[in-house]
């Protein structure tokens, strides 16, 4: 069966079960619908005795009780028909009420004549994009994208440019990425941050690497908070403002830069015979940047600043992929099929069964974050491994002086079957006791 549930049923719909089956207080899923708790208690009522559908709200489907009467309506279609058929809706709305006492709002009487045919909707014009003037300070917005293209027409891998352009000057920060992922985009903030420092606000689109598109979970919803990625997570702990664009013609600064690199940059890249994207990052870093930001950019109206300082401030640990994970009884947690051994030295109190943040930096390292302090870990083998299954030594026989003899146990072969016995083979037969001896064949003393 279908159901057709506003937002706020479909929340309903999602609290009550974790309330019947007590993941949430009946004071926290209050909170989380926004209603009394003497209410959550009815919708439980309801949610136990019709499921999901007792939810949905008792006049979905049904007739509005403050419709008007079809005699009303048909009487003024009627009359507009007969009187008022070059008159639009406005004009015939109020005629109606003014010379026949008959009130309408104007979207009815709109509706009901277009239904009567007496009125062909007109499509409205696109309103025309307002121009917006630059920032009058850098580093106040910088805008972000990313442009898929054949940067080396077929001579090399594949890559995409990623681009920071600040709104005040036009000044670029380039680098080129095998992929457009979180990673690339944080190197890429990582990098400029680290040069020129903080902006005030960051212009992107709505890539899956600035916005989610999941409902916050429960804890988040708790805390009133909304789902993160990794990169607004790190934007928010910078104190960076993110500006979510509608269009590409919203950051349309950005996009008129790609459309000259992909000309121009595409034929200088040609010329050079570059087709690697080291040597590439190397010309944007050395030729093409500093061209760009001497012939392309403006003066900002005012000469001020607004960056802000990133001194003080550990931007590899803020830029890198971070996760929560639960320490285990024996100080050890567990990240993406590895396990980590948390050292003696970072054990304190209180840590087992606790969370942690795992911070898997950019350059690949992992480093474990508690309480305020980073710890000491180290990685293990993998269970069952053969680092973790050292040999096991037989202890020799009672005066035998040879050494020890290690336990081999054979590793499967290259097809990994089991080994099956013969039709024949002793393992196969039968079982029978043993006969006792005849008393004729027992030889007697002489």
């Amino acid at each position: 069966m279908k159901l057709l549930m506003s937002d706020k049923e479909r929340r309903s719909a999602k609290v009550m079960p974790e309330y019947e089956r007590g993941e949430v207080t009946r004071a926290q899923a209050a909170e989380l619908l926004g209603v009394t708790q003497r209410h959550v208690s009815r919708l439980a009522a309801r949610y136990r005795a019709g499921g999901d559908a007792a939810l949905v709200h008792r006049a979905r489907g049904r007739p509005s009780n403050r419709r008007l009467p079809e005699a009303l309506v048909s009487e003024a279609v009627a009359l507009v028909g007969d009187r008022y058929h070059d008159f639009g809706p406005t004009l015939a709305a109020e005629t109606l009420e003014r010379e026949h006492g008959l009130s309408l709002s104007v979207e009815t009487l709109r509706r009901a004549m277009a239904a009567a045919g007496l009125w062909k909707p007109r499509s409205r014009k696109p309103t025309p994009r307002r121009w917006r003037d630059r920032k009058p300070c850098c580093g106040q917005l910088v805008q972000m994208d990313t442009s898929t293209h054949d940067w080396f027409e077929g001579r090399g891998e594949q890559a995409v440019l990623l681009a920071m352009i600040d709104d005040a000057t036009s000044r670029a920060y380039l680098r080129f990425a095998p992929a457009d992922t979180s990673a690339a985009n944080m190197a890429l903030l990582l990098g400029y941050m680290q040069q020129f420092g903080r902006p005030l606000a960051l212009y992107t689109d709505k890539a899956s690497h600035f916005v989610v598109n999941r409902p916050p979970c429960i804890d988040e919803q708790l805390e009133g908070q909304d789902a993160k990625t990794q990169i607004g997570r790190a934007l928010g702990e910078l104190g960076v403002e993110l500006i979510l664009a509608h269009s590409p013609q919203a950051k349309g600064r950005v996009e008129r830069f790609f459309g000259t690199a992909q000309d121009r940059l595409v034929k200088e890249l040609r010329l050079r015979g570059i087709s690697s994207i080291a040597q590439a990052n190397a010309y944007l870093a050395q030729v093409y940047t500093p061209w760009w930001n001497s012939e392309h950019t403006c003066s900002p109206a005012s000469p001020a600043d607004a960056h802000l300082g990133a001194e003080g401030l550990d931007l590899e640990a803020i830029f890198s992929h971070q996760e929560q994970r639960h320490v285990t009884n024996d100080y050890t947690i567990q990240y993406y099929g590895q396990r980590y051994q948390i050292e003696p030295a970072s054990q304190f109190a209180g840590l087992r069964r606790s969370a942690v943040t795992v911070q898997e930096r950019l350059d690949g390292s992992v480093a474990l974050w508690a309480k305020g302090q980073y710890l000491q870990a180290k990685a293990l083998p993998p269970k069952g491994g053969a680092a973790a299954s050292p040999a096991v030594g037989l202890r020799p026989p009672c005066g035998d002086a040879e050494p020890a003899t290690a336990l081999v146990i054979p590793a499967p072969g290259p097809s990994g079957k089991a080994h099956t016995p013969a039709p024949n083979h002793p393992w196969r037969r039968r079982f029978l006791p043993r006969k006792a001896p005849d008393p004729r064949d027992i030889p007697t003393a002489l």
